[in-house]
């Protein structure tokens, strides 16, 4: 069984996203997911798995917050990487 997270937050926040309910909880979930992804700390498949979604729908759903699936955001090191490939 997996554990929780509890977070307080205060309402004015959610209003601010026009969010409400489960719909917050899983906007919250998502961005610390893409995040933690962008950063490097976990994969696109253990970002999946936790969303409960197959990977190419984390994949895609990357692309909906602006971070390349990739794993890089600077274009010169994409470059590079295509040229080695």
């Amino acid at each position: 069984m997996g554990k929780k997270i509890s977070v307080e937050y205060p309402e004015s926040l959610a209003n601010s996203l026009k969010l409400a309910g489960k719909d917050f909880q899983t906007e919250i979930k998502r961005t610390s997911l893409v995040k933690l992804y962008e950063m490097g700390k976990i994969s696109s498949g253990v970002a999946a798995k936790v969303l409960g979604v197959k990977r190419i729908d984390f994949i895609e759903l990357l692309a909906a917050y602006k971070v390349s699936a990739f794993g890089t955001s600077d274009l010169d090191e994409l470059k590079e990487d295509i040229s080695n490939a």
